[in-house]
């Protein structure tokens, strides 16, 4: 059975949504800053610590992560400050 969502492989960037990891001051300006960004297709793209071995095994009921997922964890504040940029519908 296909999924009824697939990840295209071929799109682009198109905006951050938020601020910049350094507007927030939550990195040090080192390639591994978190990040949330619009891409071309309109799906999202997040960038973060990948902690899907230490919390993946405490997931709460009816949630799963496929073999082809990772659990990705943000600063709050990220995704606070990227609220403006996210549309209600």
């Amino acid at each position: 059975m296909a999924r009824p969502w697939e990840a295209d492989p071929h799109t682009g960037f198109k905006q951050r949504l938020g601020k910049t990891p350094q507007e927030l001051g939550i990195t040090t300006g080192t390639p591994d800053c978190p990040d949330i960004w619009e891409l071309a297709n309109g799906d999202i793209a997040v960038i973060g610590r990948d902690l899907t071995r230490s919390l993946g095994g405490n997931l709460p009921d009816g949630v799963s992560i496929g073999s082809d997922e990772c659990l990705v964890v943000i600063p709050r504040k990220m995704l606070i400050a990227a609220k403006p940029d996210i549309p209600s519908v």
